[in-house]
């Protein structure tokens, strides 16, 4: 049986976009796959349900192009996306700022741009799912990956935001949360910064390790796909949906971490209003 929902997918070449595109495909739904390059699709299939589409989320004229295009085919986009993105390794002060900007307008503003293009059609339709691959970089820190946090960060504040801006409107935003996976992410999807300073000596080998690890994480992007489609389904689906043991494990033990250190300053924190200042003597 078809499912009637159009799925709209940035960054469908590989990884995370690539899997769930093809399990949307498997289950009969309406999708929209794009990629910069429209031949890295040319090995989905030809059929009435699939539009394939060249998108370059750091272009507004692409973005408008491929949401008119969606809705000249299907008429309505239920769910958004956001997957386009790629990492960035290298401690703070090594790091190419010219290359951390462009990081920021595919990872973030991209995010920003479509959901913009989007979210018109889903105010007039009072429904829609916007999920956004954000990775378990928007809750926890890596050495070597400062810049790439800044970005998921930065999303998570955004559609943290949102959610609470359009979820009267009948539209839901979710923030994905991945740990390791075996995409493309820690490999061709990457840029890296020159080790420079023999100071960061610690964090030039935490990332000699990290790379050691690509192509081998445990993590089943096919899986991740059935995981993405079981969220859209809920009926109250979460702000975050952690994917991966090591998602789970170090999120929860930022917030377990963030909690103590807040009750350990806590009076502190109670003790700076108009009438309190003996507190500080």
């Amino acid at each position: 049986m078809k499912k009637d929902e159009v799925w709209l997918v940035t960054g469908s070449s590989t990884g995370f976009g690539r899997a769930l595109v093809e399990e949307l495909i498997a289950q009969d739904y309406k999708v929209v796959a794009t990629a910069r390059q429209l031949s890295t699709l040319s090995e989905l299939p030809d059929k009435e349900n699939i539009l394939k589409i060249s998108l370059d989320v750091t272009k507004g004229d692409s973005i408008q192009k491929a949401v008119a295009e969606t809705i000249a085919k299907f008429g309505r986009i239920d769910v958004l996306v956001n997957n386009a993105g790629f990492g960035y390794f290298g401690v703070m002060e090594e790091s190419d700022q010219s290359a951390v900007r462009k990081i920021m307008d595919t990872n973030f503003w991209g995010a920003n741009d479509m959901t913009l293009a989007v979210l018109p059609y889903m105010r007039k339709q009072k429904s829609g799912h916007i999920l956004n691959t954000v990775s378990r970089g928007g809750l926890t820190t890596t050495e070597n990956l400062s810049y790439y946090h800044a970005t998921k960060f930065a999303m998570e504040g955004l559609f943290q935001t949102l959610r609470k801006e359009v979820e009267p409107l009948g539209i839901f935003v979710t923030n994905i949360e991945p740990g390791s996976f075996r995409t493309d992410w820690a490999g061709r999807s990457k840029e890296s910064a020159p080790d420079k300073f023999s100071d960061y000596e610690k964090a030039h080998k935490l990332l000699e390790h990290l790379n050691s690890y690509s192509g081998t994480q445990v993590g089943n992007p096919a899986s991740a796909a059935k995981a993405f489609i079981k969220v859209s389904k809920l009926e109250n689906p979460p702000m975050h949906y952690l994917m991966g043991k090591d998602a789970y494990q170090l999120s929860k033990q930022v917030f377990e971490e963030a909690l103590a250190e807040f009750e350990k300053y806590k009076e502190d924190a109670k003790h700076l209003d108009f009438g309190e200042e003996d507190y500080w003597k």
